[in-house]
């Protein structure tokens, strides 16, 4: 017999006692103890769809891990410590092997992060993941969007486009065309889980399972003005910084970190996927020329590049220059589910 809606839960997703929440699954809310005196709590919430997000048939293990890294990339983004996180659930069905697979990924990131799921809801339906996540940062010590100024270098953690060109071969491999080349914060069309002809390779991974720079956030409190993590392509997430602090940027073609998986590739099928490609979720901030040194003392210490690939202006707009500091034009600026 299948189970039902709170077998399924307490089988695969009630892990006994909360650890850390005063109360986690089994009751109409979790309870969770108030953050220190001078900290506030950071609030996150990442929805993923099957064949918007990610293809039918998606390697459930991989997709337990996607689910909640991204949510873990919004907190990184801000600074912020992990904490709690809640899960709704649409399955079309009960299937015990896919849901074994699908906790084993999405416990084993949480349990690196020390991030405790206390909650959540599962119904019928076409399958849909939505993670709400919870964190706590230093009241004042966020990073915001809205906190560039002007002379402030542009920073970049990893290197771009890898995750792009994987979902551009998967939909070209399915017979979709190319693809829109963007997702983010699960908001786009990154869909992962299908392999390519030519089997999983780094690019694959860089898709499937990003890596959340948590402790790169944590670092940059006291580094960075401006944070915002890399999911809809560096253009349009470097946009909303823009628009958020009225300023404007010039970035550099040359200096942006491109993934090894693009060097056989031609030079503007490597601008779209470095520029405008989503899924990378590497953190894109903003700090004084002063703290150079700093930044690349951290880069060093963290054993992850930090690329400084232009600077913020006063005024508006954004100028990507080649290497004679002419201006390119860049016909994709990132992924809007409804453009």
């Amino acid at each position: 017999m299948p189970l039902g809606e709170f077998e399924l839960i307490r089988q695969f997703f009630d892990r006994g006692p909360a650890r850390r929440a005063l109360l986690g699954i089994g009751d109409d809310a979790a309870l969770l103890a108030p953050v220190p005196a001078g900290s506030v709590i950071a609030v996150s919430t990442d929805m993923l769809i099957e064949g918007r997000h990610f293809f039918a048939g998606a390697d459930p293990l991989r997709l337990g891990h996607k689910a909640l890294a991204v949510n873990l990339s919004d907190l990184a983004s801000m600074g912020a410590q992990p904490r709690a996180f809640t899960l709704a659930l649409a399955l079309p069905a009960v299937d015990e092997p896919w849901l074994a697979a699908f906790r084993q990924g999405l416990f084993a990131l949480a349990d690196r992060f020390d991030c405790e799921l206390v909650g959540g809801d599962t119904t019928r339906g076409p399958l849909t993941i939505s993670i709400s996540i919870f964190g706590e940062v230093p009241a004042g010590a966020a990073l915001r969007r809205d906190a560039a100024q002007p002379g402030d270098d542009v920073w970049v953690s990893g290197a771009l486009g890898a995750a792009a060109w994987a979902v551009e071969r998967r939909r070209q491999a399915s017979g979709l065309g190319q693809s829109a080349v963007g997702d983010g914060d699960g908001d786009g069309d990154g869909t992962s889980g299908a392999h390519s002809a030519g089997g999983a390779d780094c690019a694959d991974l860089r898709l499937d399972c990003p890596e959340p720079r948590v402790a790169l956030g944590l670092a940059l409190r006291h580094l960075a003005r401006a944070a915002i993590d890399v999911s809809d392509g560096l253009i349009a997430d470097l946009g909303h910084i823009l628009e958020r602090s009225r300023v404007g940027a010039e970035l550099r073609w040359p200096d942006v970190p491109q993934a090894a998986e693009l060097a056989p590739l031609p030079e503007a099928l490597r601008q779209r996927l470095a520029l405008s490609g989503g899924d990378d979720y590497e953190l894109l901030f903003t700090a004084a020329p002063e703290n150079r040194i700093a930044v690349e003392a951290l880069g060093r210490r963290l054993d992850l590049p930090l690329a400084r690939i232009g600077a913020i202006a006063a005024g508006s707009g954004l100028a990507v220059l080649d290497a004679r500091g002419r201006r390119l034009e860049i016909e994709h600026g990132g992924f809007d589910h409804f453009r």
